[in-house]
């Protein structure tokens, strides 16, 4: 068997390298979908909403970029084309929407899906002993749970 630059089995790695790539994907496509709301939000809470998902897409660019990073950093290259995001994101685009609610209802929805994508990159991860990885993304779950909960709160 034959390691990478970092000591993990390379065989081991192409699934988490796999499911990296779809979340890397998702990801996109949900920082699209956050700018978008960003733009877009009217209403009563735009002076509250509006800000927020700046932070918001913010904090997902960075996200990706890391990563990005970590697929490089295991051995394999990152997508980096909008046609292979929207073949492989477990999120969809969400178009059209204006209003505050419909803004942050797509915020909740993006999150529960990345948790959930996150939680079975983190078990392949785990499985190939790639705990670098499965830190990163229960990082990025931890973080996003708790937004979940705030962005719920919200709308009450």
């Amino acid at each position: 068997m034959s390691t990478n630059q970092i000591g993990l089995e390379n065989a081991e790695l192409t699934p988490v390298i796999k499911a990296l790539n779809a979340l890397l994907s998702s990801y996109h496509i949900f920082y699209i979908n956050v700018r978008g709301y960003h733009w877009n939000v009217k209403g009563e809470h735009f002076f509250t909403l509006h800000p927020k998902f700046e932070e918001l897409y913010t904090e997902l660019q960075l996200q990706i970029d890391e990563i990005a990073e970590r697929i490089l950093t295991l051995g394999g290259t990152p997508l980096h084309a909008y046609t292979d995001f929207a073949e492989r994101a477990t999120i969809q685009e969400d178009k059209g929407v204006f209003d505050g609610r419909g803004c942050v209802e797509g915020v909740v929805k993006g999150l529960q899906s990345l948790i959930e994508e996150q939680r079975k990159v983190a078990e392949l991860a785990e499985e190939a002993s790639d705990q670098g990885t499965a830190d990163i993304v229960t990082g990025y779950v931890q973080e996003q749970e708790k937004q979940v909960w705030m962005y719920n709160a919200f709308l009450g």
